[in-house]
């Protein structure tokens, strides 16, 4: 495979759809990775301050629905599965580089900057959401959940309307 040469949106689109209707026939559950991020940072926040964890009400609710090691859960699997899937893919098609990509006018620290606060941004979203894009949109509109839908509608909308006022560190 060319370095420049990607698999084909549509292809890969239906890829994705066919992916998350085995998700769900074989889990009872669709995709999604937000919950993973949670399960690993309270089994660190556990160890680090076990006090803490059994006098906050979050913890505690959180403890009572989620039996045994919270590293045991299937979308930690998931997310790990991605990271490894993503790096061999990265390695068959030889675009395994470290490289910052930005726009003419932006400058590294901005670049740098942007994508953590985008990220922090997007994570504490997905919190308020209760779930991830993945988990909201995609498998929300697999099921055609209203809240789904909306959540895909709010995605692109946002993300047309912040597009204007971030198009100059890109163009």
């Amino acid at each position: 495979m060319s370095k420049n040469k990607y698999m084909n949106p549509y292809v890969a689109g239906v890829l994705l759809g066919l992916l998350l209707v085995a998700t769900i026939y074989i889990s009872g559950r669709g995709l999604g990775a937000s919950g993973a991020i949670k399960s690993i940072a309270i089994t660190g926040i556990k160890s680090i301050a076990p006090e803490h964890v059994e006098n906050t009400q979050y913890y505690v609710e959180y403890n009572e629905t989620h039996s045994g090691s919270p590293l045991k859960s299937w979308l930690v699997f998931e997310v790990f599965g991605v990271l490894i899937g993503a790096f061999l893919s990265g390695l068959i098609s030889d675009r395994v580089h470290l490289k910052l990509d930005k726009g003419p006018h932006a400058t590294n620290k901005i670049r740098i900057i942007s994508a953590i606060a985008g990220g922090a941004l997007f994570g504490f979203g997905s919190q308020l959401g209760r779930g991830c894009t993945s988990g909201a949109a995609l498998s929300g509109m697999a099921v055609m959940s209203t809240g789904g839908i909306i959540t895909m509608i709010a995605i692109f909308g946002g993300a047309y309307l912040f597009a204007y006022f971030f198009r100059k560190l890109w163009i």
